[in-house]
């Protein structure tokens, strides 16, 4: 019976990850904090400053979103969307603030006949092949 359980559309990583590079003194900080047990990890410390921060500027964040045009959270392009666009002779202008995604079945020739601009303020995954052809449009 497993070998009939078949993915349909591969689910995309929830996270990319960054390097930080902090001094010695604030990475002993970080370790005292873990050690003392008010954190996890020194993943669990940096990742709540970060959502903490955020929150802090939410508002400003909110502002700039909404000015800027931006689409916000996962928002996928698919082979169907572009060859749609190609159709009614448009041409798309990708503004996403979160993850970007385009099908791994898009051609170079399609993204770059239907796509004028990408602007993603996160992660774009597309093909190496997809990015090369888009890479005179990003931003």
């Amino acid at each position: 019976m497993a070998n009939n359980v078949r993915e349909f559309r591969p689910k995309p990583p929830e996270t990319e990850k960054i390097t930080v590079n902090l001094g010695y003194v604030d990475l002993g900080h970080v370790d005292l904090m873990v050690q003392e047990g008010f954190y996890s990890n020194r993943t669990d410390f940096i990742r709540t400053a970060i959502r903490n921060q955020l929150e802090r500027h939410a508002d400003v964040v909110k502002q700039s979103t909404a000015r800027k045009s931006l689409d916000l959270g996962l928002r996928n392009y698919s082979r169907e969307d572009l060859e749609a666009a190609q159709r009614a002779g448009e041409m798309l202008h990708i503004n996403v603030l979160g993850l970007a995604s385009i099908s791994q079945d898009v051609t170079p020739e399609l993204a770059r006949a239907t796509i004028a601009s990408v602007s993603v303020l996160g992660a774009l995954h597309a093909s190496p092949a997809v990015k090369a052809a888009l890479s005179d449009r990003t931003r």
